[in-house]
C-alpha cells in the first residue's frame, strides 16, 4: 500500500503537535509540516531544538512519520542561507524533502539559489521539492522543470500538485515526458473543471478544493503517467467547498477518497 502523508494545508489551524493524532485516526502514514510562512505573516509553526524532540515523540506515539516541510518562496531578496538551522532540524525530525516555490523572474538567479538550497538540503540528508503555480512567477511545469534543469542537483525535483498542474494547462501528455528522476512528490486533491479565473484561483487553491474523484480533474490519468516510486501527499483545503466538516472529518474524508484513486493507479514507469 502507498503511504500516504496529509499535506498541513488540508487542516492548516491544526497545530503539531496535535496535527501527528489527527492524520494517524484519518489514515495517514505521514504528515507534512507548515514550518515557514507562504506570504508574509501567514500561518507556520517554526521549529526549534525543544520542539524537534517534542514532535519526534509524539509523532512516534501516534505512529507517523514527517514527509516534508513547507514552504519557502524564493523571491528575489531570499538567502537561502538563512535557512540551513530550519533545514537542519526538519532533517533531524525525520523530513525527506523541502518545498518551495519560484518568484524570481531571473531565471538565472533562481536557478542558482535553488541548487545552493538544494545542496545545503543534501548536507543533512533532504531533498528540495520545486512547486509550480499558476498565480507565482514559475506557473507552469516547463517553467518548473527549467529551472531544475539548470540547477543540476539529483536532489532537487519537482513538486506535483493536481490541481496547480490543471490550472496551469499541464497535461498527462507533458508529465509522460518528463525525466522520472526530476519528479519528488505529488499532491492529490480534485476541482470543477470550470476555471475560476485570476480573480479566484488563489481562493480555490487555498480553501475551495474538492476530494479526489468528486470533481472533474482527469486525476487517473495523471497519475498513470507519474513514476510509480513517487512520494503522494494529500491537500484538500475545503473551507469553502465544506463548510461543514471540521478538520478531522475533512483530512478522514480526503484519505478515504485519496485511497479510492489509488485503488486504481496504474504507473506508467
Amino acid at each position: 500500500m502507498t503511504d500516504l502523508a496529509l499535506a498541513h494545508l488540508t487542516v492548516l489551524d491544526v497545530a503539531p503537535p496535535a496535527l501527528f493524532d489527527l492524520a494517524a485516526r484519518a489514515g495517514y502514514q505521514k504528515v507534512g509540516i507548515r514550518i515557514l510562512p507562504a506570504a508574509p505573516g501567514a500561518v507556520s509553526y517554526p521549529i526549534d531544538r525543544a520542539t524537534v524532540i517534542e514532535w519526534r515523540r509524539r509523532m512516534a506515539d501516534a505512529g507517523v512519520g514527517a514527509h516534508d516541510v513547507e514552504f519557502l518562496p524564493l523571491t528575489p531578496d531570499v538567502c537561502v542561507h538563512d535557512h540551513a538551522q530550519a533545514l537542519a532540524l526538519a532533517a533531524e525530525l525525520g523530513a525527506k524533502r523541502f518545498s518551495v516555490s519560484g518568484d524570481d523572474a531571473d531565471t538565472d538567479r533562481l536557478a542558482e539559489r535553488f541548487g545552493t538550497l538544494c545542496d545545503l538540503a543534501a548536507d543533512v540528508g533532504m531533498g528540495v521539492d520545486l512547486e509550480f503555480m499558476r498565480f507565482r512567477i514559475v506557473g507552469t511545469l516547463p517553467q518548473a522543470l527549467d529551472v531544475i534543469t539548470r540547477a543540476g542537483r539529483r536532489n532537487g525535483r519537482l513538486l506535483i500538485d493536481l490541481l496547480h498542474l490543471f490550472r496551469s494547462g499541464g497535461t498527462a501528455a507533458m508529465l509522460r515526458a518528463v525525466p522520472a528522476e526530476a519528479f519528488g512528490s505529488v499532491q492529490l486533491c480534485d476541482a470543477r473543471r470550470e476555471d475560476p479565473t485570476n480573480a479566484g484561483i488563489v481562493e480555490e487553491a487555498r480553501e475551495g478544493r474538492l476530494f479526489p474523484g468528486e470533481g472533474e480533474l482527469p486525476l487517473a490519468a495523471f497519475m498513470d503517467a507519474l513514476p510509480g516510486g513517487i512520494a503522494v501527499s494529500v491537500e484538500v483545503p475545503a473551507a469553502r467547498t465544506h463548510p461543514a466538516l471540521g478538520p478531522a472529518e475533512c483530512a478522514a474524508a480526503a484519505c478515504a477518497a485519496s485511497r479510492r484513486l489509488l485503488a486504481g493507479w496504474r504507473p506508467s514507469r
